[in-house]
């Protein structure tokens, strides 16, 4: 079973009259790369700073391994975090940045970070090695060792993020990627039980971004650390992800891996927020459909007979048939090569669809298309739609 390392119980947060984060439940697994995605106000920054400490819901708990956090300062908390605008020190070199968390704790925390007992053990055996009789451990040789230490976990930390042979360098003479990289590196010298990231990548360029994502999600898996990710932008919710929470209003709309928030979305935000959607109207048969004068085939869903349902199908998930053979026709309006495929805007019946396919049709030309009943998604409609 797995094991619940942050939960947020019943979580307001309001500012003035402003209700940002509405009564949130969660729970956060040990060693998993969770995503909070939503578009700018839906209450995912403010949730992930609440976690972090630097700032108290109004209401409800913040509980980590098992204890109310509510009050304790970022500093008391197993958590680091890493800033959108990653705020290093210009004055510092990349190494000095990268230690500064370190260098500046004090001497009961770090004789238990890099365990006194081993490192006196590793004095004892190199002042033997050295010839001395009967050695003893000073405090300046535990200085001196805890000194060693910071140096080879800043090191490792900066090989880590790719930046070795790079620890002189000014953080002005740095790129936006390798000033993301030491931020990095600041934060996981530090042996962080949680990592917070609020939205990292957003000033990269999209090559660099893309090239970050792959190497956050295989870092997370090394370290064996838990990631909380903030983002807006959802192919990186879906590129990094074990899980994804879709946010709204301060409301959690779904919880779910990036597979099953992509295919089983629960409602229209969703199902047009991740991802390109179609959404009809229609009426369940039955594991069978109704919508556009037609009945299709699909699994079966929960609903009753005759229960007016949301059709949801992705553009990619339309066949193109024969014009004769097919339930949908209708009249290209729009045709764009993306580079993989062609994106067409279809009339059918007034009702404008997105269709993604590899075959080329110019606008004004009638197509033709069929879906297969697993490509079909049928969602409950809400009473505000």
């Amino acid at each position: 079973m797995k094991k619940v390392i942050i939960e947020l119980r019943d979580v307001y947060k309001q500012f003035d009259d402003d209700l940002i984060v509405n009564g949130i439940n969660l729970q956060i697994y040990e060693n998993e790369f969770l995503t909070l995605l939503g578009p700018s106000g839906c209450g995912k920054t403010t949730t992930l700073r609440m976690i972090g400490g630097f700032e108290q819901p109004n209401k409800g708990e913040i509980i980590i391994n098992g204890k109310i956090f509510n009050d304790l300062p970022p500093y008391a908390r197993p958590i680091n975090t890493v800033f959108q605008r990653y705020a290093l020190f210009p004055h510092l070199n990349v190494f000095e940045n990268v230690a500064f968390g370190l260098k500046n704790r004090g001497w009961d925390y770090l004789a238990r970070f890099f365990n006194q007992e081993e490192m006196e053990k590793e004095i004892l055996k190199e002042k033997e090695a050295g010839g001395e009789i009967n050695p003893k451990v000073t405090k300046h040789d535990l200085k001196k060792k805890i000194n060693e230490k910071i140096s080879e976990a800043v090191m490792k930390a900066l090989d880590m993020v790719k930046l070795t042979g790079l620890e002189k360098r000014k953080i002005d003479q740095m790129s936006g990627g390798q000033q993301q990289r030491v931020a990095l590196a600041r934060a996981i010298v530090n042996r962080p039980q949680i990592l917070l990231l609020d939205e990292p990548l957003a000033a990269l360029d999209l090559k660099l971004r893309q090239n970050m994502q792959y190497e956050l999600k295989e870092m997370q898996r090394k370290l064996g650390i838990t990631f909380v990710y903030v983002t807006h932008d959802q192919e990186e919710a879906m590129t990094m992800s074990d899980r994804i929470v879709v946010m709204k209003d301060g409301v959690i709309q779904q919880l779910g891996t990036p597979k099953d928030i992509y295919n089983e979305p629960v409602n229209r935000y969703v199902a047009t927020f991740v991802g390109e959607s179609n959404i009809i109207p229609g009426t369940y048969l039955g594991k069978k459909v109704a919508f556009l004068g037609a009945e299709f085939d699909c699994l079966d869903y929960p609903f009753a007979v005759n229960e007016p349902v949301d059709v949801v199908i992705r553009p990619e998930d339309f066949d193109v048939i024969d014009h004769e053979k097919a339930k949908l026709t209708g009249i290209v309006t729009s045709s764009i090569f993306k580079g993989v495929h062609n994106e067409l805007l279809v009339d059918i019946q007034g009702h404008e669809f997105i269709v993604n396919t590899y075959e080329n049709y110019a606008v004004g030309e009638p197509i033709g298309l069929k879906v297969d009943p697993y490509e079909i998604h049928l969602m409950k409609v809400q009473g505000n739609e």
